[in-house]
């Protein structure tokens, strides 16, 4: 039998004195174990995290499954973006870290991310492997980021399932991109730092339920939890493509319109060059930018959100990584 219980606790309040509450599910099977956090909407739009974890607590208790040691989940991780159903919190409640996932490990005496990471840290602190779901666009291929160079990250990363690997370099081995946009405050470089091996999935599409990602989601953190021997049997296994991430993203130039070309879809490899698509302007019909793939690779997402601004991301090209 697994036993559950829940604890729901505040650390930080709004301006005007109400709670913001965040609520832990305990999974504790008759076995010792490990222990394995999983959290879900740290961006609050990224909802098809929140219903794996809700599937996944179904399972759980259902019977059919022999838990050894414990499973710490958190539904909501962010509760100010959620109820915004935004990415980042508005900007009253947390002008200097409206990003939660550049903050961690946290900070008690910090702002409002700081607190609320700094509490969900002493979970993941005290894990045995971490899960950090997230959900992608719309029109992107489910896939698993982890750290460059962490074998156990990695092997977590291979149990997941998702047929897309991305390895994204950390610290003095990344990109100038990633220092600009803050990412050694993510959990998962956090957990990295610390030692915990930390995968980040995502899923699907944003703001949406999607079957397909909710299923995927649901049967990644079995097979995660198989490959920590949690759970008895192998993780499933897929073939894998892996990739290294934040390479081959193109951007808009300007502000516009933009078609993508319907001959592609994300999964597709794809060759330097190629088009993927026109940016244009909606009212002269001059076309503004003809958008190709920067490198050879596998096109993982494409925006199909037909109005852009300059420097929006319109299509991200995952360059091959060598065995």
């Amino acid at each position: 039998m697994v036993s559950h219980t829940v604890h729901e606790w505040t650390p930080v309040q709004l301006p005007s004195g109400v709670p913001v509450r965040l609520t832990r599910h305990h999974y504790r099977g008759e076995q010792g174990g490990p222990t394995v956090y999983v959290q879900a909407a740290q961006h609050g739009r990224e909802v098809n995290g929140s219903e794996t974890l809700r599937r996944l607590h179904e399972r759980l208790l259902s019977g059919e499954l022999s838990l050894s040691g414990s499973v710490v989940t958190v539904p909501v991780a962010d509760p100010l973006t959620f109820d915004h159903q935004s990415y980042t919190t508005p900007e009253p409640l947390d002008s200097v870290n409206p990003n939660m996932n550049r903050v961690w490990p946290g900070d008690g005496d910090g702002t409002v991310h700081d607190q609320l990471a700094a509490t969900l840290w002493e979970l993941a602190a005290d894990a045995d492997a971490v899960v950090d779901l997230h959900t992608a666009s719309a029109a992107t291929l489910p896939h698993v980021v982890y750290t460059a160079g962490d074998d156990d990250s990695r092997r977590l990363a291979e149990a997941f399932g998702t047929t897309l690997h991305l390895a994204e370099a950390a610290g003095d081995d990344a990109d100038r991109e990633w220092h600009e946009r803050r990412f050694d405050g993510k959990l998962r470089v956090a957990a990295h730092r610390a030692g915990i091996p930390c995968i980040t999935p995502e899923l699907g599409d944003s703001r949406r339920i999607q079957e397909s990602a909710v299923e995927t989601g649901v049967a990644g953190v079995l097979d995660v939890l198989r490959a920590v021997d949690s759970l008895p049997g192998a993780p499933s296994s897929a073939e894998i493509r892996r990739c290294r991430n934040h390479l081959g993203r193109t951007t808009a130039s300007t502000s516009g319109l933009f078609r993508p070309t319907p001959d592609r879809e994300p999964g597709d490899s794809v060759g330097e060059g190629e088009y993927l698509g026109s940016l244009y302007d909606p009212a002269s019909y001059e076309q503004l930018q003809q958008v190709t793939a920067e490198h050879d690779g596998v096109l993982y997402a494409v925006t199909r959100r037909g109005t852009v601004a300059a420097g929006d991301r319109l299509a991200s090209v995952a360059v091959g990584l060598d065995d």
